[in-house]
């Protein structure tokens, strides 16, 4: 039972999210389906919070002496991430933000994607669920990486 809490501890911290916490569970020996039920849960419990109050919360300590440097570092890569994905995508952008989010490159989790949904002021529901689907592309990338499917396939071909 450990384990799983660290595996849902590991889910939840930003930039390392599901593409750390599938990694340990494989190395750790868990049982697949649980852990990853319990990865994406604790990937996907700080997405509300990320939506209502991330933004205000970097708004009003942008301007603070000890924080506001990352403050704004954290606006700045919401609002370019945003951006970019309202130009690429233009109708397609909850598709985009699916893509956005389970493609597993650093700085592309649940945390930046909802950031990025609250600073375009995308729609509270659909933008979850295009998180949620992100975080389960990138559950199943990262499990079969971790499983070593994508260097078999490199072997066989």
């Amino acid at each position: 039972m450990k384990k799983y809490f660290w595996v849902l501890l590991i889910s939840m911290v930003p930039l390392i999210e599901i593409r750390g916490a599938i990694p340990y569970a494989v190395l750790w020996g868990l049982p697949l389906v649980p852990s990853i039920i319990v990865a994406v849960i604790g990937n996907m419990i700080p997405v509300p919070f990320i939506y209502l109050f991330a933004r205000k919360v970097l708004e009003w300590g942008k301007d603070k002496k000890y924080i506001g440097g990352f403050f704004t570092w954290c606006l700045e890569k919401g609002e370019k991430g945003g951006r970019k994905l309202e130009a690429k995508a233009g109708r397609g952008l909850y598709w985009a933000l699916f893509l956005f989010v389970g493609i597993p490159l650093p700085g592309t989790g649940a945390w930046t994607g909802m950031l990025a949904a609250s600073i375009l002021d995308m729609d509270f529901k659909k933008s979850t669920l295009a998180v949620l689907s992100g975080v389960l592309l990138a559950g199943a990338i990262m499990l079969l990486a971790s499983l070593g499917v994508f260097g078999a396939i490199s072997l066989a071909s």
